[in-house]
Parts: structure tokens; C-alpha cells; sequence
């Protein structure tokens, strides 16, 4: 950090920062940077090969968006419990099984934020234990059904997005093949 880098907000999530950023060319620039603690997906996989998807509405899109389970990550947890968690209170599953899908920065320009995407799988049934301010319906899709969604523009979240298609890759071709 800059000596002249200053604190310009401080939320319950996010603080936004004016930063000065010195390049790899030697250059430096000022720019506005919103810090986010990061966040994990999950993409979990029942026994009949359904995946779950939250239809979740979203006051900045004033809209319904189909979603992974996911949430924010807490002071000091690791990625994978967050995920754990997520599940559990999202769509009511524990999963017996995880593997790491990669991270992904959501806005690299502006954002901090990374999210950890893990694929979940031999599943059990639990108790759903949304926030009170969430308004979330969970659904059970079949595989190509999800992709459908994807391919034709109904989901347009990014974490969800590259999520299924990793995922895919992972269940259906095997790591590194194509």
C-alpha cells in the first residue's frame, strides 16, 4: 500500500479504496478499488446427476438470477467450510465428497473478490436455513437442462456460468482432456 492511498468507504461487506498502482512498465496510476473478502460456489451433483440451482432475486439486477449456492466468506474461514455452509443453509444438502473447480476474480478492473468454485457430490438431504432478507427457490435440474439454461442466455451469472462448464469438463471428460 501507497502512502498515498486513502479509505474511502467502509461497509458490512466491502471498503472502497483510491489506490495508487505501480505497473510492471514502470508507470503508476491511481485507481478506485473496491476490497471484498471473496466468496465460494458450489456446484452439487445428486446421484441422478441434477444440479442444484438457486433461482435467487437480486435487488442490482431487480431481477430473478439463477445461481449456485454460494456465499461470502467469514473473517478468518477457509474456502471450503464457506462452501459447506453455503449448501447446507442454501439448498439443504451436505456433500460426502468436494473438489476444487479453480477461483475466478468476478471484476479484476475494480473488484478484489475472488471466488472459490467447488463441485460437491454424494449427497444428503438437509435442512434449507435461508437468512431472513434471502428470497431464494431451490431447484433441482437435470444436467443438460442447467447447460440449456446456460447456453441460451437464462442464467447470466458469471460464477454460476463457469461453474457448470468446469464441472462438465471434470465429470463428464476427466481433468486435462477434451
Amino acid at each position: 500500500m501507497d502512502k498515498r492511498d486513502t479509505l474511502v468507504f467502509v461497509g458490512k461487506v466491502i471498503n472502497v479504496r483510491i489506490e495508487t498502482a505501480h505497473m510492471p512498465n514502470g508507470k503508476s496510476c491511481t485507481l478506485e478499488i473496491v476490497r471484498h473478502p471473496g466468496g465460494a460456489a458450489v456446484v452439487a451433483v445428486d446421484e441422478q446427476q441434477r444440479v442444484c440451482l438457486l433461482r435467487q432475486y437480486r435487488h442490482v439486477a431487480d431481477d430473478w438470477l439463477w445461481e449456485l449456492p454460494a456465499g461470502r466468506l467469514e473473517e478468518g474461514e477457509q474456502p471450503l467450510d464457506t462452501a459447506r455452509r453455503e449448501l447446507e443453509e442454501e439448498a439443504g444438502a451436505r456433500a460426502g465428497e468436494w473438489q476444487e473447480l479453480g477461483r475466478v476474480f468476478t471484476s479484476p478492473g475494480v473488484f478484489s473478490e475472488v471466488i472459490h468454485l467447488y463441485l460437491a457430490t454424494s449427497l444428503q438431504m438437509t435442512a434449507q436455513q435461508h437468512e431472513e432478507y434471502e428470497t431464494i427457490e431451490v431447484h433441482w435440474l437435470p444436467w443438460g437442462e442447467a447447460l440449456a439454461l446456460a447456453d441460451r442466455g437464462a442464467i447470466i451469472d458469471a460464477k454460476t456460468i463457469i461453474g457448470l462448464y468446469k464441472a462438465q469438463r471434470l465429470l463428464f471428460t476427466g481433468p486435462g482432456l477434451s
